[in-house]
């Protein structure tokens, strides 16, 4: 702030300027404020981003804020285009929005999938996708697999959204960490007749900035605020150590010969126990972030070695991140046919059938079993 401690406020969206998290509101560099105070034009990191360059970046809402923007959405008569992550279904739903996206249609799309190894079928992953959802209460009109970055399958989507939303406004919906944003500069940068044409405005009756960017017809895409999902992986780890944990390219197989009573260790992030398998050795297969490490040691021994070395030698996290990292639950899950163990936000690990397995994750974080994807 200025050296007079005076409450300044960005002249876009009037949020109140800070320095201190670049995912809130009003974010600013402490650079950028005086260079704004000097030019009588002081914006947000967000607004002046979308000012200059026509590009959208997420900011995270309060448990309040969410409710308020759930009500506003509920209302609307528009197509709600609601992005996850494939690589974490369960925590990047939101928490429920079937109650309330009433009768308006939602379009799904899965993010990420050019991080999936080629050998997975793409369609069975799409069924997949939609079973979770309508298991979840929400019955997806269509699902779209997409990567943001790489701009995978970007037409379908752009027909799809056209196709569903049938003269009306789009909501685009999504949590933290899902690439909602980068989908939405995508979507920007080829659709024609949309730069420069950017507005914001406020959901009515709150605080909640919002991004429109004009459709042909004078309908509107809607990028709405990220939402904080508190069962994310991503929510206990700083950017760095995310890098880390999360897939940055295609996942590559990693194959383990387990003996009955074996760990693995993946950082100190998870565990997986091979409790009891029916071979001598038993063939496991882990698709997770390619520079993760993964350690590997005696189930006899696993307790006393995370509990001395997670955080050192089993990171991330690290030491730093320990204190707000919850303790690691487990879930245990008998084998009748070649199955994934997924570790919602890391990847999964393969194993064959007539085995008992373990899987721990941080607390709130799912692990769950579903049918072998490859």
């Amino acid at each position: 702030m200025d050296e007079n401690n005076e409450e300044l406020y960005c002249i876009g969206c009037g949020a109140k300027i800070q320095s201190d998290d670049p995912t809130q509101p009003g974010y600013t560099p402490e650079s950028a404020i005086k260079k704004g105070l000097e030019s009588e034009g002081l914006y947000c990191q967000r607004c002046f981003r979308l000012r200059h360059y026509n590009e959208v970046s997420d900011v995270s809402l309060t448990d309040d804020d969410f409710l308020a923007l759930l009500n506003q959405i509920g209302s609307a008569d528009a197509l709600i285009v609601n992005v996850v992550d494939v690589f974490d279904f369960n925590g990047s739903l939101i928490p429920g929005i079937h109650r309330f996206v009433g009768n308006n249609p939602v379009l799904m799309v899965a993010n990420k999938e050019d991080l999936l190894p080629r050998s997975l079928k793409r369609s069975k992953l799409k069924d997949w996708v939609r079973q979770r959802a309508n298991a979840e209460g929400i019955h997806p009109v269509d699902v779209i697999m997409t990567s943001a970055t790489k701009q995978h399958a970007l037409k379908d989507l752009l027909k799809a959204i056209e196709k569903y939303r049938k003269g009306r406004d789009v909501y685009v919906v999504g949590v933290t960490n899902v690439g909602k944003s980068t989908l939405i500069n995508q979507i920007i940068k080829n659709s024609t007749g949309m730069q420069d044409l950017i507005t914001t405005s406020r959901f009515p009756g709150t605080t909640l900035d919002k991004i429109e960017i004009p459709l042909d017809d004078g309908k509107m895409i809607v990028d709405t605020p990220g939402i904080i999902h508190k069962d994310q992986m991503a929510h206990y780890l700083s950017a760095k150590e995310l890098r880390l944990a999360t897939p940055q390219k295609e996942v590559r197989p990693k194959v383990y010969q387990l003996a009955s009573g074996q760990t693995l260790f993946f950082g100190g992030l998870a565990r997986f126990d091979l409790i009891a398998g029916p071979a001598q050795r038993n063939g496991v297969t882990v698709y997770m972030e390619n520079n993760l490490q993964i350690h590997r040691t005696k189930l006899e021994k696993a307790d006393d070695l995370f509990s001395r070395h997670q955080g050192g030698l089993l990171q991330p996290p690290t030491t730093k991140e320990l204190e707000q990292f919850p303790p690691l639950e487990r879930f245990e899950f008998k084998i009748r046919e070649k199955s994934d163990i997924v570790f919602e936000g890391l990847g999964w690990v393969t194993v064959k059938e007539g085995t008992i397995v373990a899987g721990y994750a941080p607390k709130g974080v799912g692990v769950l079993r579903r049918k072998a994807m490859i």
